[in-house]
């Protein structure tokens, strides 16, 4: 009875940061803020959903199956959100800089110093 409930919690939170990341996607101002925004949560979401399928599971080989595909998960969704931005960034996508914009040298001026 109380695994269930467990369960319940942690699929349930994973939904609702899934949804958040949903939710960004469609507020948010430019690329940048969107990517991140999804990257994270639903990293973090289907985390919290994995992690209540292996504990519903009961720890077998179903479970080492669910925490391989949470590990592949953890290691890809960052890499590849990073390499969509870096891509973006090459292609000159700007991002949204709240009315006033920076100078490619106060940039440069501030990495030297």
């Amino acid at each position: 009875m109380i695994l269930n409930v467990i369960v319940i919690l942690f699929v349930v939170i994973g939904i609702y940061f899934m949804l958040v990341g949903s939710v960004g996607i469609l507020r948010l101002p430019d690329y940048y803020t969107r990517a991140h925004a999804v990257s994270t949560s639903d990293t973090l979401g289907i985390m919290l959903v994995l992690v209540g399928l292996i504990i519903y599971e009961g720890f077998n080989i179903n479970s080492a199956k669910l925490a391989f595909i949470a590990l592949f998960i953890m290691l890809s969704n960052p890499i590849g959100s990073h390499a969509l931005g870096r891509a973006a960034y090459n292609q000159r996508v700007k991002p949204f800089l709240n009315g006033s914009e920076i100078k490619s040298s106060e940039i440069k001026n501030e990495e030297l110093s």
